[in-house]
């Protein structure tokens, strides 16, 4: 924990989330402090109690209970890394089945510094819809790095074989030229 901007990291259930702290360390180096939010499915790619530890905060992946207080500070910004493509299509159509998803979905309207980091094969990535859905984020507001010059997309199945080149550093870096331009 710091005393800098809070940063709300969502993890999506894709390979890279295993490597989440690593974005963690990458945040608190800012001077920011880091919430880990999970997708119900993200979990299971996660070492909680670890994250936790590092961050001096509770991961969470459901709803609160009505009334009862949030243990999350308020977000400053939020960095979705990894974004899966389920993820980014409900999204985009602003469906808020899950803590994640209403968060983002609500983030949009609080107009936060969002920014999105997708882990997909190529195959997934080349739907129509998370493509033009890509394209619906950004005119909203949202960072989506997506691209051949962000990362190059697998071929399905061969995911696991490329997380030493996922980009944890560019969400960062976006987050941070996003929170000294607002």
């Amino acid at each position: 924990m710091t005393n800098g901007p809070v940063v709300y990291l969502i993890a999506c259930a894709a390979p890279p989330a295993r490597d989440l702290g690593t974005l963690v360390t990458l945040v608190h180096a800012q001077g920011w402090s880091a919430c880990v939010l999970a997708t119900p499915s993200a979990r299971r790619f996660l070492d909680v109690a670890t994250l936790e530890h590092q961050t001096g905060y509770p991961v969470r992946s459901e709803y609160k209970e009505p009334g009862t207080p949030d243990v999350l500070p308020p977000p400053d910004a939020l960095i979705v890394a990894p974004a899966t493509v389920n993820t980014v299509n409900k999204w985009a159509a602003g469906i808020c089945d899950t803590l994640p998803l209403g968060l983002l979905v609500e983030a949009i309207g609080l107009e936060l510094p969002t920014v999105a980091l997708p882990f997909s094969n190529r195959a997934h990535a080349a739907h129509p819809a998370f493509v033009e859905n890509v394209a619906r984020l950004r005119s909203w507001g949202v960072t989506m790095l997506v691209g051949p010059d962000v990362y190059a997309l697998h071929e399905p199945g061969t995911g696991s074989q490329y997380l030493d080149r996922y980009p944890w550093h560019l969400a960062v870096q976006a987050v941070a030229e996003r929170l000294s331009s607002d």
